[in-house]
Parts: structure tokens; C-alpha cells; sequence
């Protein structure tokens, strides 16, 4: 994964996501609160242009982060969200 990727949040009182802007193309991942304890990713987005760049994988890994430091759970319904996370032991406590 690039650390170089910023990544924009946006949330809500019921949604969020955050953004990526890289080369001038925009990757995504929404997201639905459960309430304050719990979030469930629902999509994850990446152009073509930025596929195989770690695009998707930094958005994920943010939504970890920020779940973790903010005492959320994830529900990954998005299967490359939930690919990703199951990839990786240490994201584990999130779920």
C-alpha cells in the first residue's frame, strides 16, 4: 500500500465514506453507521485507472484505523472490504 494516498472522510448522522483522489481519479468507500458501536461497509470503489495501486486496500485499512481509535466494530457486507480485512490478522478486532 502507498502511504502517499490521502483520504478524505465524510460522515453523517446514518452514512459516511471516505475518498481518495489519486491522479485525478476518485476511489470510494461508503459506509452505514449502526448506531455509535458498529459500522457495515457496503462499497468499495476503484476506477480502472487505479486498480492494483493499493487505492482500495488504503481505504479499507483507513476505515480500520478510524474504527479501532474511535471503538466501532465493522461489518464488511462489500467483499473486497471483507477480503481484505480476513487477509490481515491484525484487523481482526474490528470485526
Amino acid at each position: 500500500m502507498s502511504d502517499d494516498i490521502e483520504i478524505t472522510r465524510e460522515e453523517g448522522e446514518t452514512k459516511g465514506r471516505y475518498r481518495a483522489v489519486v491522479d485525478g481519479h476518485e476511489a470510494e468507500l461508503t459506509y452505514s453507521r449502526l448506531g455509535n458501536a458498529s459500522i457495515i461497509i457496503n462499497h468499495t470503489g476503484v476506477p480502472d485507472a487505479l486498480r492494483g495501486r493499493g487505492v482500495g486496500q488504503a481505504l479499507v485499512q483507513r476505515s480500520v484505523e478510524d474504527a479501532r481509535a474511535e471503538g466501532r466494530k465493522i461489518v464488511p457486507l462489500c467483499p473486497f472490504a471483507k477480503a481484505q480485512i480476513a487477509k490481515r490478522a491484525e484487523w481482526q478486532d474490528v470485526l
